[in-house]
């Protein structure tokens, strides 16, 4: 199976294999150790950066380097769970907002596949690159060049320069390490981003549990989420939050069975993801 068979087959085959999704399973461990030649191969820094995915066609994404992480790390087998799971409910949601949208590929991918997308970014060079990005996919989703927080206002932001896919609201996580970059950045208050969206894929870099923490379980009626938990802290915030509610935790770890305790939680990206939903189960 050459490169692009095999990264295809990987997206089409995830939603009828749930079971399998954590991180912990030989499966996945296997499925990660063909995807991730093949990603090199067709995205990696001597490629065409060019390839014809399934029901997504043809996605351009150059090579770029954000320190010591670079574009086909976007790739990962965690990403493509997420990929999959966006090709299986195209008919469930409309909207959909991509807070903390780094270099524009779930925005792209989201865009392909027919939804309306609003991206979140508040890192210039990174905004940059999703211009470039989106104009080479032919894509036109929403760009809002802020950051997400509690509120609307202005902030400081933190880049990493070492690995720019790690910078965050200053605060946000404790003792970021190596050279450091601050500046001011505008913020949009996650409540209301919430209220006008159905679907949330969130990456705020360990400012999680504080925006998840500034709405009500009612605010999650019509609006599901699915994010990477940053800490031990912001699981048992989260966890604490909507216990004895009616919205459901669900867990890659747990092959998104429900969370029914804190030990359930995942607490760092190496857990895999959390769906956050009013659903009794989560829609694979």
């Amino acid at each position: 199976m050459n490169s692009l068979a095999t990264v295809n087959f990987i997206i089409e085959i995830l939603p009828s294999i749930q079971k399998f999704h954590s991180r912990t399973s030989s499966v996945y461990q296997y499925l990660d150790t063909l995807l991730k030649p093949a990603v090199e191969d067709l995205f990696g820094a001597n490629s065409s950066c060019n390839a014809n995915l399934i029901n997504i066609g043809s996605l351009h994404f150059p090579y770029f380097s954000m320190g010591a992480i670079n574009s086909t790390h976007l790739f990962g087998l965690d990403e493509l769970l997420i990929f999959s799971f966006y090709r299986k409910n195209i008919t469930r949601y409309k909207t959909v907002a991509d807070l903390g949208a780094n270099i524009g590929l779930h925005s792209i991918f989201l865009s392909k596949l027919g939804f309306t997308v609003d991206s979140f970014e508040p890192d210039p060079d990174h905004l940059n690159r999703i211009e470039l990005n989106i104009n080479l996919n032919n894509v036109t989703p929403n760009i809002i060049p802020a950051a997400v927080s509690v509120d609307d206002g202005v902030t400081e932001f933190t880049r990493v320069v070492g690995n720019t896919t790690g910078s965050h609201l200053s605060g946000a996580k404790d003792n970021p390490y190596g050279e450091l970059e601050r500046f001011s950045v505008r913020t949009r208050a996650f409540r209301t981003i919430l209220l006008e969206h159905d679907l949330l894929k969130i990456d705020v870099e360990g400012h999680e549990a504080n925006i998840i923490c500034s709405t009500n379980p009612a605010d999650w009626t019509n609006a599901d989420a699915i994010l990477e938990v940053g800490s031990k802290n912001n699981a048992e915030r989260i966890f604490n939050h909507f216990h004895d509610s009616d919205i459901n935790l669900f867990a890659q770890s747990l092959s998104w069975q429900k969370v029914s305790s804190l030990s359930d939680m995942p607490s760092s990206y190496k857990d895999g993801s959390l769906f956050i939903s009013a659903k009794v189960e989560m829609p694979w």
